[in-house]
């Protein structure tokens, strides 16, 4: 489960960007093809988190699709089911991922106190 991981390298984050404040919530952008399942990553963020500035803190995600273009200008969001297909369905030519690769932190809400 490399939700643990991602949690670990998370908290490592907020706690360096919280100062030491309480912190609220973190609001994330996560790409579909970084193949999180949001229920393990928010059970690990309250394991990880456990007895520290972070524990109340709630994780918002924003889930962003897969999405292609080729090199003609042809975008497509990909379904979740869906492979990842290498080629243009509208021109054959090449493809490449513009969207769903995404792992960041958007911003953190803290305590104004220290």
């Amino acid at each position: 489960m490399h939700e643990v991981a991602l949690s670990h390298q998370l908290a490592s984050a907020v706690q360096r960007a919280s100062g030491g404040r309480t912190v609220l919530s973190v609001h994330l952008r996560i790409g579909a093809l970084r193949q999180v399942v949001p229920e393990s990553l928010e059970y690990a963020w309250g394991f990880v988190t456990k007895g520290s500035a972070m524990e109340q803190s709630e994780l918002q995600i924003d889930w962003v699709p897969a999405q292609i273009e080729c090199a003609n200008g042809h975008q497509r969001t990909l379904d979740p089911n869906e492979y990842l297909d290498v080629r243009c369905r509208e021109c054959d030519a090449p493809t490449s991922v513009i969207a769903g690769e995404e792992f960041a932190v958007v911003d953190i809400d803290v305590t104004s106190d220290n």
